[in-house]
């Protein structure tokens, strides 16, 4: 029973603190549908090359909720597909926290930050291109339409109602979407967090102690749990300079907290949805072996 408790305490303690991440961006985007959609899909086309640059700066502060909100905002396409890897890859959420406890040296923490946000800009940007690239060879327009009010027929809140166009209208639908995101997230946490239990992070830990290649494969695959834990697990083992830097990169770029869990939720594009999982993985592992290769140490 009292691990029952401790599962379902961690899980709605996890789930409640994305909550004013959800809430903010969704009166955001409903405040953008309502008000401002005409100057926003302006806004978007003027500012959209910069996207993997701000969104890699700003994804490096230490909290798991961004990344929730930049997966409502691609499925809404207010931002790129490198704006979000960007962001993906840069999240920090339990790590500096972590790190901050056990005072870890500053200046190394600060390097772990700028090399997240290098890797998540960069490869932002070559995936901007890739894609815009794709588009032209295709024939087809580059901007992706700004379509924020997909996601409110999606979760029936009736927020395009001439009716709710009032900032009370506006707050009700930011509501609604943001308390049927919490119950998604809370749901699925709870199962996660009874896996982590069962399985044990002594066992994962083992697991990653083995050759090189698999560890940070086998760190990168931890990483795409949809859950704070384990960037708590990995970061732990590297201070216990069980795992190399390189491995502890691997798992925390593709560690985007509840990021993909959302984005999974509130994308119909299930295919695509995939697809942006294996490319996250795929850029954060390699970039995790490159920081070893390359012998980078702080």
């Amino acid at each position: 029973m009292e691990l029952i408790l401790d599962i379902v305490l961690d899980a709605v303690i996890d789930s409640v603190k994305i909550l004013p991440f959800l809430f903010i961006t969704y009166l955001l985007m409903e405040y953008l549908e309502h008000k401002t959609a005409e100057f926003t899909e302006s806004v978007v086309q003027k500012t959209e090359h910069f996207g993997p640059l701000l969104g890699g700066m700003i994804g490096i502060f230490p909290q798991c909720g961004f990344s929730a909100a930049a997966s409502n905002l691609y499925a809404g396409r207010v931002i790129t597909l490198g704006t979000l890897i960007a962001i993906y890859l840069s999240t920090s959420d339990e790590m500096i926290p972590l790190l901050i406890s056990e005072q870890f040296p500053v200046g190394t923490m600060i390097k772990i930050l700028a090399l997240k946000a290098l890797v998540g800009i960069v490869a932002g940007f070559i995936i901007d291109l890739i894609v815009h690239a794709h588009h032209r060879a295709k024939g087809k327009a580059i901007d992706d339409p700004v379509r924020i009010s997909e996601l409110c027929e999606k979760e029936h809140c009736h927020c395009d109602d001439e009716e709710d166009t009032s900032l009370l209208g506006i707050a009700k639908s930011a509501f609604v979407h943001t308390f049927h995101i919490f119950l998604f997230v809370l749901g699925l946490t709870l199962v996660l967090n009874a896996i982590i239990e069962v399985v044990g992070e002594d066992n994962l830990a083992v697991l990653l102690k083995t050759n090189p290649i698999i560890s940070h494969i086998l760190a990168g695959l931890i990483g795409l749990i949809p859950n704070c834990a384990p960037s708590v697990l990995i970061t732990t083992l590297y201070m216990d300079q069980m795992i190399t830097l390189g491995t502890m990169m691997s798992g925390l770029f593709v560690g985007a907290g509840i990021g993909l869990l959302v984005l999974f939720r509130v994308n119909s594009e299930k295919k695509e949805n995939i697809n942006i999982a294996i490319l996250l993985f795929l850029v954060g592992t390699i970039a995790g072996m490159l920081v070893d290769l390359f012998g980078i140490a702080f």
